[in-house]
């Protein structure tokens, strides 16, 4: 694929994952910032590409936990950013068991866990509509 058309494959994603990790928040929340979106396109495209080695297909269960780990990692470094060094006061999980700094905590890394579920399979969904990838397969376990 020519690298014009591969920056905006990812420029796309990127906005798609950022706006559903916005709104996602504002529905559970009911409010969300800015630097959200930029986290969320990140984790989307991070996510997105566990499964496009076509050499080695690790199964839905294992992309799930590793999306969950990188968007917890992606949290955190968002969260020491804008939170710690730029004192914006996004989020404070200083309040629930088993935080980090109050910057991420277990509770969040096993929601991610399952949102990640609908992650994978809107990224592989899209890339196969959009950008004519191949068809997804899944194999669990």
């Amino acid at each position: 694929m020519e690298k014009r058309l591969q920056v905006e494959k990812y420029m796309i994603l990127f906005a798609i994952g950022g706006m559903a990790y916005f709104f996602l928040e504002v529905l559970v929340r009911g409010y969300s910032h800015y630097t959200m979106f930029l986290c969320g396109g990140a984790c989307f495209i991070c996510c997105g590409l566990l499964n496009e080695n076509k050499k080695i297909r690790i199964s839905f269960l294992s992309q799930m936990v590793l999306s969950s780990v990188i968007i917890t990692v992606l949290e955190l470094i968002t969260g020491l950013i804008v939170n710690v060094w730029l004192r914006m006061d996004i989020w404070d999980y200083s309040n629930l068991p088993y935080n980090f700094k109050g910057q991420i905590c277990l509770l969040y890394s096993f929601f991610w866990f399952l949102v990640s579920s609908v992650a994978i399979v809107m990224d592989d969904f899209l890339r196969y509509k959009l950008f004519d990838e191949e068809k997804p397969h899944y194999k669990f376990l």
